[in-house]
C-alpha cells in the first residue's frame, strides 16, 4: 500500500496548470528574441500606371543613412528590378511612404533628375516623357529612380533609392 498526503491527488492539476504558464512564458520569450532580431522593412515606393501598378522596398539604403558615391552608381547598376508596362498617353504615378516624402524626393531618369525635390508623398509625370529622347530616354524602356534625400532643399545627399524599369506600352 502506498501512502500520499492528504490532498496530494488534488495537486496534479496545478502541475499541470504550472507548465502550461511556463511553456506560455517561455514561447513569449522566444517570439519576442526573434522579433528583436528582425530588421525594420524600409519605406516602400509605388509607380501606378492605369489600373498597374509596382512597389517595392528601397533597391539601395532607405534607413536614413548617406549613400556614398559608389553605392549609388553600383545601386542604379542593379538589373534585377521591378518593371511596368507604359502606355505614353498614360499618366505615371509616382507614391512614397511618408518618411521619404518628409526627407525630400525626386525622381531621376537614367540616373539624372527629372523632377526637382519635393515633400509631398504623391507625384504625377505624363508617360510620354519616359520615353521622349529629349529628356534621356533611349529605346523602349527607361529606369526610373526615387531618390530620397536628406531633409534639405536641394541637397545631392541621397539616404535610399527606389528603382523601377518602365516598358514602352504599344
Amino acid at each position: 500500500m502506498t501512502t500520499m498526503t492528504r490532498g496530494g491527488a488534488a495537486d496534479v492539476p496545478g502541475a499541470v496548470r504550472r507548465r502550461r504558464v511556463v511553456a506560455a512564458a517561455g514561447a513569449v520569450c522566444a517570439g519576442l528574441l526573434v522579433l528583436s532580431a528582425c530588421d525594420k522593412p524600409t519605406p516602400m515606393s509605388t509607380i501606378t500606371v492605369g489600373r498597374d501598378s509596382v512597389a517595392t522596398e528601397a533597391t539601395c539604403g532607405g534607413e536614413g543613412d548617406a549613400l556614398k558615391p559608389a553605392e549609388i552608381t553600383e545601386c542604379l547598376a542593379d538589373k534585377d528590378i521591378k518593371s511596368i508596362s507604359v502606355d505614353p498617353d498614360e499618366t505615371v504615378r509616382f507614391g512614397v511612404d511618408p518618411d521619404v516624402a518628409d526627407k525630400r524626393w525626386t525622381i531621376l531618369m537614367n540616373g539624372q533628375p527629372l523632377t526637382e525635390d519635393s515633400d509631398k508623398t504623391y507625384r504625377t509625370i505624363p508617360g510620354s516623357v519616359f520615353f521622349n529622347a529629349q529628356y534621356g530616354a533611349q529605346g523602349d524602356s527607361t529606369l526610373v529612380t526615387i531618390k530620397a534625400g536628406d531633409g534639405k532643399k536641394q541637397s545631392q545627399a541621397a539616404t535610399g533609392l527606389w528603382s523601377f524599369k518602365l516598358k514602352k506600352d504599344d
